[in-house]
Order: C-alpha cells, then sequence, then structure tokens
C-alpha cells in the first residue's frame, strides 16, 4: 500500500514553475546529485570511523583573487573582466546586486567593502585559486554537518546545525561543547594543503598574491601552505643557499611557520609541478590523498558523498585493493562560445565514458585527471605521486598511474562523485593545451614506463593500453602520412606516365572501390569518429534525442572543421617529439577569452603545424589536377579529393573562422599592419618572439639545435620529396619538348641557382650601394630587369616556353627553395661556416612573406562582404544567442559605468 501510496503522489503531484530554478547550474547540479544517489556507492560509516583524507593543491603564481584594476581592465575591444562576467551571468549578478542592496552599479564601486566583495564573487566565476579554495573547504563543511548528525542528540537536531555552529565564542572554547567537537573531529577527519612554491619570493618581493593567499588562509583558518624557502646560510668562510621546505597558518592575520625541513638541494629539477608536489606530500595527513588542480571546484553536495567514496578502498575490486579512485569531472567552462563547448563535450566524454571503460573491463585506466583519490600510505613509499624528469615527464599525472600500476596496484572509477574542472576556452589555448599533451604522448613513447608495461601486461591489456594512450597518437599521425602518401602516390603515377598507361583497364573496371576507400577516410577527417564518444555519453545522460539534437547543432557549428584542425596539432607535435625530442611546458593562461586574436599571432602558432602543411598539399592537389589522367573531369576529381580539400581549407582558415571578430573589416587592416611591421623587425638578444620575426624563427628552431645525428638526418631526407616533386614536373613543361634525358634535371637546377644568384646579388647591393651610390643600385637593378626580359624572350621563341610553363614552373620551384630552406636548418652550424646565414635567413623571411599573404588574401575578401561576420558571431556564439545573452555588446566593447 506504501508504494502504491508514493506512485499515486508521483502520478498526481505537480510542480510549479516557481519551485524549478531559473539558474541552468543550479538544475545541473541538483539533477545530477539526485541521480547519483540512485548509483551503486558503499554505505557511508560514521564521520569518526571514516578514513582520513587530505587535499593538495599545486600553485605557481596564477590569479588567487582578481584585484580591482584586473576587474576594470579593457581589453583592445573595450571588455572588461566585470562587463563580460554581467553579460554572461545576468541572473547571478542581479542577485550578487541584490545581496550587497546597490540598485545601480556605480554604487559598488564607490564603497570599499563592496569592491571586495565584488572582487570574491568576479574571482569565484573565474578560474583563480580562491575558487579553488572555497571549493573544496566544502568537505570540512560537509564533515561537519555529517558529525552534527551523528553526535547531536535529539534536542540539538531539533534546535537546527546554524545554532550550533553560531553559538557563543566562550561556548565554542569549551571542550565539552558540541560545536568544538564538530571542529576536532572535520581536523581530524580532513587537512588542506595548498603548495605555493614561490609564496615565500612572493612575500619579499611585496607581490600582492602573498597577501591574497595569506586573506585566505585567514578566511579558511584550517588552510595549510606549503612553499620552499630560500636561504642564504655561511659555512665557515664559504655562503650557501639552502632550501627549505616550509608550511604554515594564518594566525593573529599574519602567516606562523608550523614545520621547517631541510631539502637536500635545489627543488625545482624538472618541469616544476611534480617538485611542487613532492615536496609538500610529507605535510598532508590521512590514509588518502586528493590532488586538485589549480583551475578546478567543488560543490557542497559532491562534499557530502565523500565518505562514501573513501569506503571504495575497503570494497572488492578484484585480486587487488584499489590504490588509485577515479573520480570524474564536470567541465564548467563550456557554456559561451562553441569551440568551448566543443571542449567541453569532448571532455565530458572521456572523463565518464571513456575512464569508465578503461577502468572496467579494460583494466589499464591510469591517473588522467586531478579528482583522483590516491591511497596515500601506498604512493607515499613508492616515490610519490610525481615523475620530475623534465621533457619525459612533461605529462606527469600518467605517470602516476604508470608508477601506481607497475607496483601492483589497482586503479578504479567511480561515478557517482563530480569535482568542477575549467578548460581553455580560446581556440590558441585548445591547440596549446594539446600541444603539450602530443608532446607528452611523444615523450611517453620513449619512456621505460610504457615499455616495462608492455611487457609485462598480458596480451589483452597490452592491446588496451597501447590504443588508449600513445596509439591513439600514433593513428591520428598515420591519417595525416596517409594523406601525403596517396597524393604523392597518385602524382608519381601522373607524372610518370603510368596512370594514362592503365586508364583504359582502370575506366572498364570502375574506380569504385579507391572512391570508398576515400569515403571511409573523408568520414575519419569530418571528425564523425571524434564525436561518436559524445553522443554515446550525452544519449546515456540526457537522452538519445537530445544527443541526436546537440549532434546536428554541433555539425552545424562546424564541430568536424575543429576536430580536423586538431588533428592537426596532435599529429605535428607528436610526431616533432618522438623525431627530435624538446617537449617543453606549454602555459595555456586561463583568462576569460572572448578576444580578437591577431593575424601575426595566429600566424606564430600555426605556421609550422598547419599552414606549410595545408600549402602543400594544396599544391599536390593543383598539379594533380593538371596533370592527372583519372582527374581530367571534375566530378571524378572531387570524388576523389573532397576530404583532403577540406583537410586543407580547415588547416588553412580555421583560425580565423574561430577567431571573434575574424572577419570584421577595420580589425583585419589593424591585423595587416600588425603583421608587417612583426615581419620586418630585426630581432636581437632580449627581443621577444611575438615583436620580431627573427626572435620567432630561431625559436621555432630550437627543437633542431638539441636533437641528434638521426634527427637531423631524417629532416633531410624528408626534405628530398620536393626535390622529386621538381623532377617529375620540370619533364612535362613544353620547354622540355618531350625530351626524357637526365640534362634536362639539371637545368631546371640552373633555373634556381640563377634566382638565388640574382637575389643574393641585390641584397649585396641593397648593402653596398643603397646608401652611399643609390644610381648605381638602381642600375644593376635595371640591367638584371633587362637580362631577365632577355632571357625569357629567348625562351619564348626559340625554346616554346609558354605561360602555362612559367606557372608550373613556381609549382616546381617553390616547393624545391622551400627544401633548401629546410636542410640548411638542419645543417645550420655547417651553413655558419660557409658564412651563408645571412641568406638563408632572407630567403626564409621572404616564403613567410609569400604564405603570410597567401592566407590573408581570402580573409581579407570574406571580410569586405559584412553578412560573413554576422554569421560567424552567430556561428561562434549560437549557444549564448539562444539564452539572450548579449554577446554582440562583448564583441562590440562596453564600459564598466552603464
Amino acid at each position: 500500500m506504501l508504494q502504491i501510496k508514493r506512485l499515486y503522489l508521483l502520478l498526481t503531484v505537480k510542480e510549479s514553475a516557481v519551485d524549478v530554478p531559473t539558474n541552468l547550474e543550479a538544475r545541473r547540479r541538483i539533477a545530477f546529485f539526485t541521480n547519483s544517489l540512485f548509483m551503486e556507492m558503499p554505505r557511508a560509516p560514521k564521520v569518526h570511523k571514516m578514513l582520513s583524507f587530505s587535499v593538495m593543491t599545486p600553485y605557481y603564481s596564477e590569479e588567487t583573487v582578481f584585484s580591482k584594476n584586473d576587474l576594470d581592465l579593457e581589453n583592445e575591444d573595450g571588455v572588461s573582466i566585470i562587463f563580460y562576467l554581467q553579460k554572461i551571468y545576468p541572473d547571478e549578478w542581479n542577485n550578487f546586486m541584490e545581496r550587497i542592496n546597490c540598485k545601480r552599479e556605480s554604487e559598488v564601486w564607490s564603497n570599499e567593502e563592496n569592491v571586495l566583495q565584488l572582487r570574491h564573487w568576479a574571482s569565484l566565476r573565474g578560474q583563480t585559486l580562491c575558487r579553488t579554495v572555497r571549493g573544496m573547504m566544502y568537505y570540512r563543511r560537509a564533515l561537519k554537518l555529517q558529525a552534527f548528525l551523528d553526535m547531536a542528540q535529539e534536542s540539538e537536531i531539533l534546535e537546527g546545525y546554524k545554532i550550533v555552529t553560531d553559538s557563543a565564542e566562550e561556548e565554542k572554547k569549551s571542550q565539552r561543547s558540541l560545536s568544538a567537537q564538530l571542529e576536532a573531529i572535520a581536523d581530524m577527519k580532513f587537512t588542506y594543503v595548498a603548495t605555493c612554491q614561490i609564496y615565500g619570493n612572493q612575500k619579499l618581493s611585496g607581490d600582492r598574491r602573498a597577501t591574497d593567499i595569506l586573506n585566505l588562509m585567514v578566511n579558511y583558518p584550517s588552510l595549510r601552505v606549503a612553499y620552499i624557502d630560500e636561504v642564504e646560510e655561511r659555512d665557515g668562510d664559504k655562503v650557501q643557499k639552502v632550501y627549505y621546505s616550509v608550511l604554515v597558518k594564518a594566525v593573529d592575520n599574519r602567516d606562523q611557520e608550523i614545520y621547517r625541513i631541510k631539502l637536500p638541494g635545489s627543488a625545482k629539477i624538472g618541469e616544476g609541478k611534480p617538485e611542487n608536489q613532492n615536496h609538500a606530500i610529507i605535510f598532508t595527513r590521512g590514509e588518502a590523498l586528493q590532488t586538485i588542480d589549480m583551475n578546478q571546484d567543488n560543490y557542497l553536495e559532491e562534499a557530502l558523498k565523500m565518505r562514501n567514496l573513501l569506503e571504495e578502498f575497503n570494497e572488492d575490486h578484484g585480486l587487488r585493493q584499489p590504490t588509485i579512485l577515479g573520480v570524474r569531472e564536470h567541465i564548467f567552462t563550456g557554456s559561451v562560445s562553441s569551440l568551448a563547448w566543443f571542449m567541453s563535450n569532448q571532455e565530458t566524454s572521456f572523463v565518464t565514458i571513456g575512464q569508465r571503460v578503461l577502468a572496467s573491463p579494460l583494466k589499464v585506466r591510469f591517473h588522467y585527471g586531478h579528482p583522483d583519490v590516491f591511497d596515500r600510505i601506498f604512493h607515499i613509499t613508492r616515490g610519490g605521486i610525481s615523475k620530475a624528469s623534465r621533457g619525459i615527464n612533461l605529462s606527469e599525472d600518467i605517470f602516476a598511474g604508470f608508477n601506481s600500476t607497475l607496483r601492483r596496484g589497482n586503479i578504479t572509477h567511480h561515478e557517482y562523485i563530480q569535482v568542477g574542472k575549467g578548460r581553455d576556452v580560446g581556440l590558441n589555448q585548445i591547440s596549446l593545451f594539446e600541444a603539450k599533451v602530443a608532446c607528452g604522448n611523444g615523450e611517453q613513447i620513449l619512456s621505460r614506463d610504457i615499455y616495462r608495461l608492455g611487457h609485462r601486461f598480458d596480451f589483452f591489456r597490452m592491446l588496451s593500453c597501447y590504443f588508449t594512450t600513445v596509439g591513439f597518437y600514433v593513428s591520428s599521425m598515420m591519417v595525416v602520412i596517409i594523406v601525403y602518401a596517396y597524393l604523392y602516390g597518385r602524382l608519381y603515377l601522373s607524372l610518370s606516365g603510368l596512370e594514362s598507361a592503365i586508364m583504359t583497364q582502370a575506366r572498364k573496371r570502375g574506380n569504385t572501390a579507391l572512391e570508398s576507400a576515400m569515403a571511409s577516410q573523408s568520414v575519419v577527417q569530418l571528425g564523425l569518429l571524434m564525436a561518436l564518444p559524445m553522443v554515446m555519453e550525452i544519449g546515456l545522460e540526457r537522452g538519445f534525442r537530445t544527443a541526436v539534437g546537440d549532434f546536428i547543432i554541433m555539425q552545424l557549428q562546424l564541430c568536424s572543421v575543429f576536430f580536423t584542425f586538431s588533428l592537426g596539432t596532435k599529429s605535428h607535435y607528436f610526431g616533432r617529439t618522438v623525431l627530435h625530442g624538446g617537449a617543453k611546458y606549454r602555459a595555456t593562461g586561463r583568462g576569460f577569452v572572448v578576444r580578437h586574436v591577431k593575424f601575426a599571432e595566429n600566424y606564430r602558432m600555426y605556421s609550422r603545424s598547419h599552414f606549410v602543411k595545408g600549402l602543400e598539399l594544396m599544391v599536390l592537389l593543383i598539379v594533380y589536377r593538371i596533370n592527372g589522367a583519372v582527374t581530367s573531369d571534375s566530378v571524378a576529381f572531387l570524388l576523389l579529393t573532397s576530404s583532403m580539400w577540406f583537410l586543407v581549407s580547415t588547416w588553412l582558415f580555421a583560425p580565423f573562422l574561430f577567431n571573434p571578430s575574424g572577419f570584421e573589416w577595420q580589425k583585419i587592416v589593424d591585423d595587416w599592419d600588425d603583421w608587417t611591421k612583426w615581419i620586418n623587425s630585426w630581432g636581437g638578444i632580449g627581443v621577444p618572439a611575438n615583436k620580431s620575426w627573427e626572435s620567432w624563427w630561431d625559436e621555432e628552431q630550437e627543437h633542431l639545435q638539441s636533437t641528434g645525428f638521426l634527427g637531423r638526418f631524417w629532416e633531410i631526407v624528408l626534405s628530398l620529396r620536393f626535390f622529386l616533386f621538381q623532377y617529375g614536373i620540370v619533364y612535362h613543361l613544353n620547354v622540355a619538348n618531350g625530351n626524357n634525358s637526365i640534362i634536362v634535371y639539371g637545368l631546371s637546377w640552373l633555373v634556381i641557382v640563377a634566382v638565388m644568384l640574382i637575389l643574393k646579388v641585390v641584397s649585396m647591393g641593397r648593402k653596398k650601394f643603397s646608401a652611399d651610390f643609390q644610381l648605381m643600385f638602381r642600375l644593376l637593378k635595371l640591367f638584371l630587369f633587362i637580362g631577365f626580359i632577355g632571357i625569357l624572350g629567348i625562351l619564348f621563341t626559340l625554346l616554346n616556353l609558354t605561360v602555362g610553363d612559367i606557372f608550373d614552373s613556381l609549382f616546381a620551384f617553390l616547393p624545391t627553395g622551400w627544401a633548401l630552406l629546410q636542410i640548411s636548418q638542419a645543417l645550420r652550424p655547417v651553413m655558419k661556416g660557409l658564412g651563408l646565414w645571412g641568406s638563408v635567413k632572407a630567403l626564409a623571411r621572404g616564403y613567410e612573406y609569400v604564405m603570410g599573404v597567401v592566407i590573408f588574401a581570402p580573409v581579407a575578401v570574406l571580410a569586405w562582404f559584412p553578412f560573413v561576420s554576422e554569421f560567424q558571431t552567430r556561428l561562434l556564439f549560437n549557444q549564448a544567442f539562444s539564452r539572450g545573452l548579449q554577446i554582440s555588446r562583448i564583441l562590440a566593447g562596453g564600459k564598466k559605468h552603464n
């Protein structure tokens, strides 16, 4: 009867729309919490019987709390952080104004107390240390609440938890009071250490971040801060630098030292973050340790389930007890731009359905995300939770998982609890993150950990481990290599004459097999396979109708372009790391990214990874269209090469398509001025890469300076493909007259040598004559011009040269010049010894000019039409438009005071 009554109640009760929260984030949190209560989880013990645990957050110099100037400062578009947040969170802004009893924004800025509250309000919506600390301290609040329910008498429960926590100071100090007992048990079961590596230096230099960290310790008395202190000590006559690991807490609004441990030397031997964690792990307490990153958040309702999660250490999970408990993340940065939405969905599918499968049945889950909870005793006796070698341990997270698995640990995954996570939301930030992960995977291939895992896993776990770690990047690189191999193969067939010889039989039999093979490849390139896990995850959590709808909207917002572009980022950095090493940490930045990125910045970021490769593939496709026997029909050509044209256009123009205000005419004009100024600037000692082309060009060759003989050898071998390209084209020129002799190829090199000599003569003439002997320099240029016209005339009249030959020659000789440039860079010491490095640099600058103009011209043409900019804005910010947000005002710019 009870069940029938309950069913009747559920069917008849109508929810009032007034009772449903208007805030989307509140709805999401309530929905997840209530759904998670129906998942399988261990029963929670009483608080005094639960496992004790610590939380640790590594911090370097990121933002702690936004300052007044940070909030008020406008970027080049006239948008300040506070204006941005007001438009993105309009309902929360109205609630904040109501809380502080202000009607107008000007009232907020006129009152110091209100400004302080405003700084915290904004900081709790950014990716700041303040937000992370507030979120993690919910664990303590949850434990106190649960301890109160365990320990309180019935009368005290009826009075309420708030009465106990807000009791008088005298009663709180009394050891027997319930309030004091709750504080004590919370301190016994939970500690939080923020390991702020350079806090000591920040204090000495008067950095406001040190003051902000101290304020956090004052506001949260149980927060502890660990840092590395550098002290100069005298040992006899010598003065040497000694390093200490120090733990402090706040007492009377000042920091007070608790422990000081002498270190054997400088802690920073690797990337920084692993040492930051390892030096402070000794200050943590308890049986479990949760490592939380700087860009994370937590929720009170999720903190209530921590007791249940810790009980998983005592549950049966197969042969061995768990050593790392995997926890899902919720990406909270996916609500504005389409890029943020794609990244959020991709990450969500990875940290849920992906991790679930990796943990069970594959049993190859490692440590991927920072909400994971470690068995502290297991890891502290097995080398800590991070490996600190520079370069090789760039992705230090996963090495903790490798370490645990190799030492007979067991890693599980649990989805009834989640922690918030911030992700990068601009294309450049996303690309930097993916570059870092790809470089990290390249280094993993070279590491002994993967070697040992491969040898010790059984066959099925070995395959699972391969395909879920480095194998994904190997396959991404293989897709790109296959595109190159296919195009060069087809070009070889067409330029050698084999294609036309076998065309008769091919036409009789049909070309369906090839077309179907290419169609399947295009599916991979269109990013459909990358989107499948997302569709499954959204379908499982929110229904398949929602999943199909989201998938269609994502395709309309060009998610395929984004994923195909990401394919280029992954394959480039992974391949370069395997070939040359030199993986390095790339700071992505965690600011609010709704700003226009200048053309020069995009060019610096994507020139080598996307633009060069895209232009090469474009040249291959054009030459194949001109010379291919199969592609005499345009329809056949499109069927064979449509996916490759999609790849080329994506790699060349995606950064401008996903760039806010990327097609506004005035910004395009400013971008061109900025780019020409950058490319014409000379480098020098201390000149950064974003100020001078020369500094950037030297920076781009860092990997060649540290590579070994094999790295240089393969760089040269890969550049030889352009010589073969030239070899194939010159025999098809009308000038060659059907002559198949090797002399034709030799004569084509004479053209390249002549062009190089002319450029060198002009360059030397400019240096020697342009200032003092202007007439001599102009006469020199006149003679060269007359000579050039004369040679062209002779070739046109005597050797049947055509205008088509000139264009074909450009396609043959431009790639050869690029190959010579790449070989010269690989042989940099030799070229410097021969005194030719200046010529190499001049040639490189010329190529950069040409590439910049070729890429910039289509963008400028599209910017001429105003509807393109409107279309792009709608494409980028569709979700925001559907929520009624004033994106147009953010893009157009707005002032702080309305």
